[in-house]
């Protein structure tokens, strides 16, 4: 599974102000087919809700159950073009061409399929950057089949984790709510089912982002009907934001990215923590779970000779004793990224950290390694297109480009 993925040189504090992202509006009424906010993607329609959608038909003269159907065709149907539209009036399909409306998708650049089952899909954004998105199938011997989504937030990421690759590639700008909903859409055509669950963990830091997350996170849970305890949302920590995030309320996990036990050590492995201690992140913690209910879930990528020796694990156990209650450790042996000086740890030492952390009332669960031969696994995702946009030599290029099948 593809976790968050941080790096590059900008300060934690001016990467928080920088780059909000621009919403999608609501659709006003007016006496003419409806002008939404002046935004460049304030006229796409996936990430609009189905209230949303049946009054702009009404705003285009139409009867409001053509809403529904539209509703319908951009979420079950997973029309990409507005000439899709089949069941819709041409006169309606004319004039959301004329007023400038668009479906919002992304063409597929490349999709690279794992031994395991394991899907990572480029998809093509309109600026001609690339971002990466993960399809994970699991299957239960004792219940119904998982496909998980693990699913981008921003185009690079600007924070500088030391163990991943995204950074390496550079950061280029926030996601829109659309880029973010698009990419569970990609995956559910790609397996042809149904997604069960959606992890924020892709490519990007979600809390830097979290307007776009939090109407994604609407959208995927209100129209595209997933649950919102099968969504988690991962941040490796940026001030103010688990605070915010703990008002909406939200039923779905927060997963919190620790990788070191002490603020000494994190500030080698996360650079970030310099303006957002170790201590005042885990009293957010704490306060997110009183104020929401919800228990913190803790990340935690094992280094070898860095941070997973048995002593990290009791300072880890202690720490979360004295800021949490009822905590669950997940466990991330390293996968290896290019010019990385990180090692995977062996077997016995992941066992013994597991272990230390069990004897000391911690629950804790070790990651299943998916995707590694794809670059597809934790802290793997990274492509050359994030900073620099794909070139294009012609629009018959441009459709080379969507369906092939080759590894990243």
């Amino acid at each position: 599974m593809a976790t968050v993925q941080h790096v590059y040189s900008a300060p934690l504090a001016r990467a928080v102000r920088s780059r909000a992202a621009l919403s999608i509006s609501s659709v006003v009424s007016t006496s003419a087919p409806a002008k939404r906010s002046t935004g460049e993607n304030s006229r796409v329609l996936i990430g609009l809700s189905e209230p949303d959608l049946r009054k702009l038909a009404t705003d285009f003269g139409q009867q409001s159950y053509r809403g529904k159907q539209l509703h319908d065709l951009l979420y079950k149907t997973k029309a990409k073009e507005i000439q899709d539209f089949s069941h819709l009036p041409q006169a309606f399909r004319d004039g959301l061409r004329d007023a400038g409306f668009r479906v919002g998708r992304s063409p597929v650049h490349r999709v690279a399929t794992a031994a395991d089952g394991t899907v990572k899909i480029l998809l093509m954004l309109e600026d001609n950057r690339v971002v990466e998105t993960v399809g994970i199938p699991v299957e239960i011997e004792k219940g119904p089949d998982r496909l998980t989504a693990c699913v981008s937030s921003q185009v690079g990421c600007p924070l500088r984790c030391a163990f991943c690759a995204t950074g390496k590639g550079g950061f280029s700008r926030n996601l829109q709510p659309h880029e973010i909903v698009d990419q569970v859409l990609a995956i559910e055509e790609i397996f042809q089912r149904r997604v069960t669950n959606v992890v924020f963990m892709g490519m990007g830091e979600p809390m830097l982002n979290l307007k776009s997350v939090l109407e994604a996170h609407r959208c995927l849970n209100k129209d595209i009907e997933i649950g919102q305890r099968m969504m988690t949302i991962s941040t490796v920590g940026v001030p103010n934001t688990i605070k915010t995030l703990a008002s909406h309320k939200l039923q779905s996990t927060l997963a919190v990215s620790l990788h070191a036990p002490n603020q000494e050590l994190r500030e080698k492995i996360v650079p970030s923590a310099k303006a957002y201690p170790l201590e005042a992140l885990m009293v957010d913690c704490r306060d997110y779970f009183r104020e929401t209910g919800r228990r913190v879930s803790y990340e935690y990528t094992l280094l070898a000779g860095v941070n997973d020796g048995v002593e990290h694990a009791e300072q880890l156990a202690a720490l979360l004793h004295e800021f949490s209650r009822g905590s669950h450790v997940n466990l991330i042996p390293f996968n290896p990224i290019e010019d990385s000086e990180f090692r995977r740890p062996y077997k016995k030492a992941i066992l013994a950290f597991a272990a230390a952390l069990e004897k000391k009332r911690v629950t804790v669960s070790v990651r299943q390694t998916r995707g590694l031969d794809a670059s597809a696994a934790c802290g793997q995702l990274r492509n050359e297109f994030q900073k620099k946009p794909l070139v294009l030599e012609s629009s018959s290029a441009a459709q080379d480009t969507q369906f092939s099948l080759s590894p990243s």
